[in-house]
């Protein structure tokens, strides 16, 4: 069956990224499996989305019929990015771990695409996701340093984060494939990529 794949690269530092090694990996393998699968690529190092602003949060709060000219441009980004996630039946998103958590690039991204009314909605038991079921995220992880387990792991607020805010708008099917302690010389970064791509092919295996 083919798929759309949304693709979304953050890392800055280009052909040296593991995250960026490791989702072209995903591709690969997705688009033997699935060859006839459209990809939606998103790079955001490359093309950042805006950080937020108050015209922009303005516009979210708007309905679509009382939008003047400014504020319908402001959103249009916006809902573009939503509009992709909303196609997509697999998300592929590289996150590599800055300052224990993701880069402000991709904060961005999920700024613009948690949004009230359109991948979630509040009721009086909590919010609701909006986004269809059955769609996959498969987030790439790439630290420098092990925080799965052991002295580090309270400072990880990178994969339990992008976990929680999935799961506030309906995507609870993540799986995470890990790259850890990358930075501790050639051969951990062997290792590390080894582990990655043995857990990529278990997961595409499935797909």
């Amino acid at each position: 069956m083919p798929y759309t794949i949304l693709h979304i690269d953050s890392s800055p530092v280009a052909d040296r990224s593991v995250s960026r090694k490791l989702t072209a990996k995903i591709l690969a393998e997705l688009k033997a499996t699935h060859p006839d699968s459209k990809i939606i690529e998103r790079d955001l190092a490359r093309n950042p989305l805006p950080h937020l602003d108050g015209l922009t949060i303005g516009a979210f709060f708007t309905p679509p019929e009382h939008r003047n000219q400014m504020l319908s441009q402001a959103i249009k980004k916006s809902d573009e990015a939503v509009d992709e996630l909303l196609a997509a039946d697999v998300i592929v998103i590289g996150a590599p771990m800055h300052n224990f958590g993701i880069p402000s690039s991709l904060k961005a991204w999920i700024d613009h695409i948690v949004r009230t009314g359109r991948t979630f909605k509040n009721t009086t038991s909590g919010p609701v996701g909006l986004v269809p079921s059955g769609k996959k995220v498969i987030v790439v992880s790439a630290r420098g340093g092990v925080y799965s387990d052991g002295p580090m792991k309270a400072l990880d607020h990178q994969e339990a984060y992008l976990k929680n805010v999935f799961g506030l708008i309906g995507l609870t099917d993540i799986s995470i494939v890990r790259a850890e302690g990358v930075g501790s010389g050639p051969e951990a970064l062997q290792a590390a990529m080894r582990a990655a791509e043995n857990q990529i092919a278990a997961l595409v295996s499935v797909a």
